[in-house]
């Protein structure tokens, strides 16, 4: 008996000794992270002045009394020579303008993209007036109004 007495003994101790789980103490915190040696420190007022930079010009803007559309839509510039924007303005500047295929052609742009173009970048941004027809062959035909 005193051998079974001892076995029992032996293995109630060691589920004695093993416990319950608990998650482990949380590690004492570490230094926070240093610049490296040599490198710039950053000055206190650059981000608050970048800021101010954009802020201006629209403060400026509503002062004269103009409104965002029109301080948006600018005048129509001279795009850079040989250029896709001065290929597209010169095909539909012509009397007949131009079809998207011509267009898609002259540009190695797909229909999605020549249709992008003209909505935002000649309409919204630069100002134009571009007349959409559609002939009997159902060919898209674009041209810049006069």
């Amino acid at each position: 008996m005193k051998n079974a007495e001892a076995t029992n003994t032996t293995e109630t101790a060691a589920l004695a000794e093993q416990g319950a789980q608990v998650a482990p103490e949380k590690a004492a915190a570490k230094k926070a992270a240093s610049h490296k040696k040599g490198a710039p420190k950053a000055k206190k007022g650059a981000k608050k002045a970048a800021k101010q930079a954009k802020v201006a010009p629209k403060k400026q803007a509503k002062a004269k009394g103009t409104s965002k559309k029109a301080a948006k839509v600018k005048q129509a510039g001279v795009p850079r020579e040989f250029s896709k924007k001065a290929i597209v303005l010169d095909l539909l500047r012509r009397p007949k303008g131009a079809t998207m295929a011509e267009i898609a052609k002259a540009t190695d742009w797909q229909n999605h993209s020549i249709r992008g173009f003209i909505s935002g970048n000649l309409t919204k941004k630069m100002g134009l007036k571009v007349e959409s027809t559609k002939n009997d062959a159902g060919e898209r035909t674009y041209k810049v109004a006069k």
